[in-house]
């Protein structure tokens, strides 16, 4: 048996208790977990739509099954308040439904009139897909991915985030479940060092990532230098766009719900607040109040919003974030401090008089911390929006349709929402731009990236013309 030194262990956030320990795979594991795809990969590449689609939908039925034991997992792995642990479950569970019903569809060949007797576009998979996940949503993120990349016929391996082991060993208990062939989506517990391996093997065509730009440029490094196709979702600071129009009542109840979703660790989470600022003391009046209604405390309480940061550093770099911007003249009006006596809790938190120099503003926060800028107009909202070197989503606060959408195209971003909260939706495309990443998932689009768009030609037709003929 082969020396496994390096031990996986899963923390509940809210009480420091080790739930679990996991040995970390060895290099020989690893390689006998990609032979498990890659066979798993062979009997599934062939199979007909119809048969991906009852697989899609089982694993939905599994889901849906498991939805309170999934849920608690979730919440005590990673502190998700157990309410939006069940909701996460369903949304993976809906988009299965949404692939098995619209996976053939999405790929089925495409005719082209040419000078060939025959001419289609044809979408085929590439092979195994590696999947680099992080923990803030540990089935969702999984699920985004996989649901696409195994209806499109491919395998897929995932190395999830080293604080949720638990969920991934779940998720690949509930494929099997859902009866795919045996192997086709391997669990991969190891660490970063190891990942970069797994990228470089040739049994593997593909990587996907959400993460951060920094570790997302480390992947597209080495996916670049091994020719591999790459997804990467990475950081956002989404602008939160308040005109002086907007419904305020509106935008600020629906604004302390897109910061504080997941306790705030969303790469799309509202970050960044912008309000014009005619109407910027009305709006902050809302916001606090708002704010200030959600309950901090035991994830598993139903009644909870905010529960614990996933991990013990992600608190304290939220703290630095805070102190540093409050020593620069930004002022807490509501929170601003750590929450109980165990745990790794912080209060939601709202800061003002906010400059773009500040760390709560320029860098991302991942956690229940908003910060409220003010601008003179929209000219100046929407090149403040921009300022920032990401560009995931970002949401407009307006009464009028016709301005809200001309500012959604002119901020730089993946997604923008006019007059609601930015989420994913297996129906629309998700992915950013600049530093955010590129490439998309989910929708047609998120199923297309992880094929070989194949050009079949079968001719030449009788008579037909000639095109001319270069390369």
């Amino acid at each position: 048996m082969a020396v496994r030194t390096n031990v996986i262990e899963s923390i509940n956030p809210a009480t420091d208790e080790v739930l679990a320990r996991f040995d970390v795979m060895s290099d020989r594991d690893v390689s006998r977990a990609l032979d498990d795809a890659a066979r798993g990969f062979a009997s599934w590449r062939g199979t007909t739509f119809a048969q991906r689609s009852e697989r899609l939908h089982a694993l939905a039925r599994v889901l849906r099954a498991n939805t309170d034991r999934y849920a608690r997992l979730i919440t005590l792995e990673m502190g998700k308040p157990i309410v939006e642990a069940r909701a996460e479950i369903e949304k993976c569970a809906w988009t299965c439904d949404y692939y098995a019903e619209h996976g053939e569809e999405f790929l089925r060949d495409a005719p082209v009139a040419t000078n060939a007797e025959r001419s289609v576009v044809a979408f085929e998979p590439l092979g195994i897909v590696l999947a680099v996940m992080p923990w803030n949503y540990p089935f969702w993120q999984v699920i985004r991915f996989a649901a696409p990349a195994l209806t499109a016929g491919n395998g897929a391996v995932l190395k999830h985030a080293s604080n949720v082991p638990q969920s991934a060993l779940a998720l690949e208990e509930a494929i099997r479940e859902a009866e795919f062939p045996e192997g086709l989506f391997r669990t991969l517990l190891i660490q970063g060092a190891a990942a970069e391996r797994v990228i470089e093997d040739p049994r593997v065509r593909a990587v996907t990532l959400t993460g951060s730009s920094a570790t997302g440029q480390r992947i597209a490094e080495i996916a670049g230098r091994t020719l591999k196709k790459a997804v990467l979702e990475l950081g956002g600071s989404d602008p939160y766009v308040v005109l002086a129009d907007a419904d305020l009542d509106a935008a600020a109840s629906t604004g302390a719900r897109a910061r504080n979703q997941n306790t705030g660790q969303s790469c799309i989470a509202a970050k960044r607040f912008i309000v014009v600022d005619r109407v910027a003391a009305d709006f902050e009046r809302r916001f606090v109040e708002a704010v200030r209604s959600l309950k901090v405390g035991d994830p598993l309480d139903p009644s909870t919003n905010i529960g614990p940061l996933a991990r013990r550093d992600l608190r304290d770099a939220l703290e630095r974030q805070v102190r540093e911007s409050v020593g620069m003249g930004a002022r807490i009006v509501s929170g601003g401090k750590r929450w109980g006596t165990r745990g790794n809790f912080y209060e939601p938190t709202i800061l003002v008089d906010v400059t773009d120099d500040m760390p709560v503003f320029n860098e991302e926060t991942f956690g229940p911390v908003a910060a409220v800028r003010t601008v003179r107009d929209v000219d100046e909202a929407v090149r403040v929006a921009n300022d920032s070197p990401y560009g995931l989503g970002a949401s407009v606060w307006t009464r009028d349709a016709s301005l809200g959408e001309q500012l959604a195209r002119r901020i730089e971003a993946g997604s923008v929402f006019v007059n609601g909260m930015v989420a994913s939706d297996p129906r629309l495309p998700f992915g950013g731009v600049k530093q955010s990443g590129f490439g998309r998932e989910l929708s047609v689009f998120g199923i297309r990236e992880f094929v070989n768009i194949k050009t079949i030609w079968i001719g030449p037709a009788a008579g037909a013309p000639q095109p001319p003929t270069a390369e």
